[in-house]
């Protein structure tokens, strides 16, 4: 049953101000997308640099300390976590607007990936903990939606203050609502009982008898359709980071655009079409999956091989109209996989593995999406620029596209392990814990 002082109203505000603070995470880490050209130019940089920028030096710390925070939230008080890393990757986003050279910009990137590692897997157990199994996907998805409102105001903003006030002044203004919200949370945020909605008993969900991060890693490991979704999403994800982090660059080398367009079409695109895909993702995949569980990760799987040609047609594309509007499919849907995924790994772990189980998941996928995506198309665009000129990067773009297709088969396996994978976590859960499908 339910926490009675958890009404409809709280958790309903409660995901809204986490979906905020997620937003100004993501300003945050992608606003330097909309950035690298005026950086490159400036800073005199190569591609693989810009890369390791954008990619590999946040990641490294992103992923990794998200494990031991993540460790410490499934025992400790996730709402201090959460603000304490909200409040330092806010001021590491404003140290990147004091760098005055190529050094001190990538030590204060590495600063903003150690602060917004503590603060998506406590988010993830405070949402799973508000809302039933069968009906996580959906704000799930809504949360989700940071990620599309943080890069519609990264690029937007980022665009225009850029060209006008200069790169600098952009980092420093987009960390000022991570401050503002900071405060926000600290007065009204609340943490609900470990394992409220799974009707377990709270009692027993302390941090003598949380997990070992090993013992979490072993469950995943052994458990199949997690296996697979992990290795599915990963790749997604190494798709998606590396298109966020180089469209900017595409439409400003290829197209002739200036960074105040770019950021308005990115901006219209990723940001409202790519918002609408996730939470219309979200909903759908909560609707079908009550059907049957597995579609959950077929619309994954469905989706990403439909789209995967429009994103080789836009790279190549000598059009900009036709480049933007090939971009549309690919982008709505980008971060579809958020929210039913999330909530299906949820589904399948106890509740008081819930933030490690994030963490690991985190992990994986952004020491080789976020690390390896941006980074790897740098190093291939300097690769190919002596034979192929401008076009390098468009070819090198298209390489990481080919990899969605690979990602679709391990969706397809997870899918097919799904129901018994949770059939046997609700044996092991007893009778309180069964899911609606």
């Amino acid at each position: 049953m339910q926490n009675v002082a958890f009404s409809r109203p709280l958790r309903a505000y409660t995901v809204g101000l986490l979906t905020f603070i997620y937003t100004a995470n993501y300003v945050d880490r992608q606003i330097v997308a909309i950035l690298l050209p005026a950086i490159k130019q400036d800073m005199n940089l190569t591609d693989t640099q810009l890369g390791l920028l954008s990619g590999l030096a946040f990641a490294l710390f992103y992923a990794t300390l998200g494990i031991p925070i993540a460790y410490l939230a499934d025992r400790y008080s996730r709402k201090k976590i959460i603000i304490t890393a909200l409040t330092l990757f806010s001021i590491m986003t404003y140290c990147c607007g004091l760098a005055q050279n190529y050094v001190q910009l990538l030590l204060a990137r590495i600063g903003v990936g150690i602060g917004e590692a503590g603060t998506s897997p406590p988010s993830h157990a405070i949402i799973s903990d508000m809302y039933a199994p069968n009906e996580r996907a959906a704000p799930l998805a809504i949360f989700a939606l940071g990620i599309n409102i943080g890069l519609f105001v990264a690029f937007l903003g980022g665009g225009y203050v850029a060209q006008h006030y200069g790169w600098q002044m952009a980092f420093k203004l987009v960390a000022i609502p991570g401050l503002v919200l900071a405060l926000i949370a600290i007065f009204t945020m609340r943490d609900p009982p470990r394992g409220m909605s799974d009707q377990t008993d709270a009692a027993t969900q302390d941090k003598s008898t949380a997990p070992s991060l090993r013992e979490v890693a072993l469950y995943m490991w052994r458990t199949r359709s997690i296996r697979q979704m992990t290795m599915a999403t990963t790749l997604i994800i190494t798709v998606g980071y590396g298109a966020i982090a180089w469209l900017p660059s595409l439409l400003y080398r290829v197209h002739g655009m200036n960074q105040v367009d770019i950021g308005l079409v990115l901006a219209v695109i990723i940001g409202l079409g790519g918002g609408l895909g996730t939470a219309v993702g979200g909903a759908v995949a909560d609707r079908l999956g009550k059907r049957d569980v597995r579609w959950n990760l077929w619309l994954i799987m469905l989706v990403s091989l439909a789209t995967t040609p429009f994103s080789l047609f836009a790279y190549t594309n000598s059009s900009s109209f036709w480049t933007l509007i090939l971009l549309i499919p690919p982008v709505t849907v980008g971060a579809l996989y958020f929210g039913p995924t999330l909530a299906m790994l949820h589904t399948l772990v106890r509740p008081d593995m819930r933030s490690s189980a994030s963490a690991i998941t985190l992990f994986i996928n952004n020491i080789i999406g976020l690390g390896l995506g941006p980074l790897s198309i740098g190093i291939l665009s300097d690769a190919l620029e002596p034979r192929f000129g401008g076009m390098a990067l468009p070819y090198a773009m298209c390489a990481t596209a080919l990899i969605g297709i690979w990602a679709c088969y391990h969706m397809f396996i997870a899918a097919r392990h799904l129901p018994d994978d949770i059939a046997a976590t609700q044996q092991a859960a007893g009778p309180q814990a069964q899911v609606t499908r």
